[in-house]
């Protein structure tokens, strides 16, 4: 009971696993997607796998579409790596291999001391567009930040298309934050020894939103890896709308769409948007008629039979480029 009232309880909710035949000397496949409750699939995913390994299964590996925390794989300020650490759990857990599709930064395959198959859903969504958008050849792959222009790059290249980049922001990235810093307000003290003087920084100043390629008369294509929060993709259609763009097409492998994403697409300039089924998002489809879905299952079970027979990867990654 809890308070003084003592009706009202606290609910723990506990992972329990119970392995009902061998696995011993076996290899085992545990396919988790990500649902809304992303830390409770995290530890089934490693209850699941320590099981595994206590019940002496001779390989465990993971399929997970979408790598939770993956976004959190850089130092910020007074942060931590979560996804260095969600790896160094898995490892500790008993996997002792990975396949999943399109991790936020390539570079996070370090993070693992185990293999990771890191696979790639360009291709189909390459394929949607050649098949499913019209007049496809009158489009403008569009970068909605700098940072994502190689992978816009890489889809122009191969469509034969050409390429925009939307520069400035209009509201505060994370280095931008207060981070607490400077509490309690720093004093410089007058008396004894100045101490090292440095050079003062420049503030930083943001520059206005702006186009870098003409989407006169084209139809925009916005591609990236995650869709979670649409206001970045909102106010890029927006700007797009008010440069002459007279289709918005946003195209990313995982479409978390938290909050009110679908409201605000269905509100907004943006007339589709393309995800694969990495993520369930079935409630937010029915929200929101915008929200079209391209399914990648037939490159995992690939990649699952593939390991399973000892076979090379080499084929599932022909014609993919660095920066996809």
């Amino acid at each position: 009971p809890h308070g003084p009232s003592q009706n009202r309880w606290w609910v723990i909710l506990k992972t329990r696993v119970d392995v009902k035949e061998s696995v011993r000397g076996q290899t085992i496949f545990i396919i988790q997607t990500v649902p809304r409750d992303v830390n409770t699939a995290i530890m089934e995913l490693l209850v699941m796998t320590y099981a595994l390994k206590t019940s002496c299964a001779k390989n465990i590996i993971g399929v997970i579409p979408y790598f939770p925390y993956s976004k959190q794989c850089k130092m910020r300020k007074r942060g931590s790596i979560v996804c260095k650490l969600l790896a160094s759990m898995l490892a500790n857990a008993g996997l002792s291999h990975i396949i999943t599709m399109d991790l936020h930064q390539k570079e996070i395959q370090g993070f693992f001391s185990f293999p990771v198959d890191n696979l790639r859903a360009s291709p189909f969504l390459l394929q949607y567009i050649q098949e499913e958008v019209p007049d496809y050849r009158n489009a403008i792959i569009v970068a909605k930040s700098p940072s994502a222009a190689k992978r816009a790059q890489s889809y122009a290249e191969r469509l034969r298309l050409g390429l925009a980049v939307i520069h400035g922001e209009a509201q505060c990235s994370e280095s931008d934050m207060a981070d607490g810093r400077h509490s309690p307000p720093f004093v410089r003290n007058t008396f004894g020894h100045p101490g090292l003087e440095l050079p003062l920084m420049m503030a930083k100043e943001k520059p206005p939103i702006t186009v870098v390629g003409d989407v006169g008369g084209r139809i925009a294509i916005i591609v990236d890896d995650i869709i979670d929060d649409v206001e970045d993709f909102v106010a890029a259609a927006e700007i797009l709308k008010e440069r002459g763009a007279y289709k918005i097409y946003i195209m990313a492998t995982h479409g978390l769409l938290s909050a009110d994403a679908p409201r605000l697409i269905e509100e907004s300039a943006i007339d589709e948007v393309v995800v694969t089924n990495t993520v369930p998002h079935e409630v937010q489809k029915l929200q929101c008629p915008k929200i079209k879905t391209v399914d990648v299952s037939m490159i995992l079970a690939e990649a699952i039979r593939r390991i399973h027979n000892g076979e090379s990867m080499a084929y599932l990654f022909r014609n993919i480029t660095v920066d996809d």
